[in-house]
């Protein structure tokens, strides 16, 4: 069971808390090559330091802006690892899947599935709107973000992935010994992460209801699924068919996309569709496929404590 494998009487709970603020330390550091960037384009060109995140993000290409706010990841996810291994002393599988080994074709599934839904949306939307959308193609930048973007967006959603459904679910595991709690505040934590998106100042507090919603979907295939492979491939391709499709003037990230929405954007619809209808849809799919059952104990059962060491 996925949730036992840190349950142990030496994971007490400050591990967490402590291992948490290593990994947010490490993902500081990695940031300082940014932080950097930005104060050398800004001395250079006499301009006045940038006020806010979106600001600074606009300072540069979009492909340099894309590496360099990925590193960040990359050290979170070092950090992550020297915090499960010496901290805590389990193994990274162990905040991965309660299986025996890491299984590729789930998270190939995953990635297939998310990732064919979303080009198809796209298509539906063009053709429905296409005013809204211009062509952004340009073959050199675009085979670079293609480059940037298959090696660097699955280390970025992989980190957010193993700290939210793998590390700190385990932490609120071991806090309340029950399976809801763990999906609760892990959602709740995970939605609240992207409070200050330029999304939402853009489409207003109602977008909180489609990251908060996103995360309890992931939680939940965490939960029934006895690991974060179905997760993993999920965000990957969330995040990376997204970044290689389209862009817009207000999105977090500004890329080399083939289109350019155009459009203003709001929050209707499309915010609360994907929570009440495409996510149960997938969550159908997936529990087909793989054979799950007993819902109510996997969500919000009670834990067994496991004392032997992983």
């Amino acid at each position: 069971m996925f949730l036992e494998l840190g349950i142990k009487p030496e994971n007490k709970f400050w591990k967490y808390l402590l291992g948490s603020v290593f990994i947010i330390t490490a993902s500081f550091i990695g940031q300082i090559p940014f932080s950097v960037a930005v104060l050398y384009k800004t001395f250079n060109s006499n301009k006045a330091f940038p006020t806010d995140s979106d600001s600074a993000l606009k300072m540069f290409e979009p492909n340099l802006t894309l590496f360099l706010v990925m590193i960040s990841f990359a050290f979170a996810f070092a950090g992550i690892y020297f915090v499960v291994k010496y901290l805590h002393h389990q193994t990274i599988l162990s905040i991965t899947t309660a299986r025996k080994k890491i299984d590729w074709g789930r998270i190939l599934f995953s990635f297939t599935l998310w990732a064919v839904f979303s080009l198809l949306s796209f298509v539906a939307l063009y053709f429905k709107s296409p005013e809204n959308f211009v062509w952004n193609f340009k073959l050199v930048p675009f085979l670079i973000l293609v480059a940037l973007g298959v090696v660097l967006i699955p280390i970025q959603t992989s980190t957010e992935e193993y700290v939210f459904r793998g590390y700190l679910m385990q932490g609120f595991a071991n806090l309340a010994l029950n399976r809801w709690f763990p999906l609760l505040m892990t959602s709740l934590i995970f939605g609240s992460m992207h409070f200050f998106n330029p999304e939402v100042a853009k489409m207003g507090y109602v977008i909180m209801i489609y990251y908060i919603g996103t995360g309890f979907f992931l939680g939940i295939l965490t939960l029934m699924d006895e690991g974060i492979e179905l997760s993993l491939g999920f965000h990957a391709a969330n995040n990376l068919i997204g970044a290689l499709l389209v862009t817009s003037d207000w999105s977090v990230f500004q890329t080399h996309s083939i289109f350019k929405d155009m459009s203003e954007p709001s929050a209707g619809l499309d915010v609360i569709l994907p929570v009440l209808v495409i996510y149960p849809i997938l969550l159908f799919i997936f529990a087909k496929k793989y054979g799950w059952s007993n819902w109510k104990e996997k969500l919000t059962g009670k834990i067994n404590s496991v004392e032997s060491s992983n």
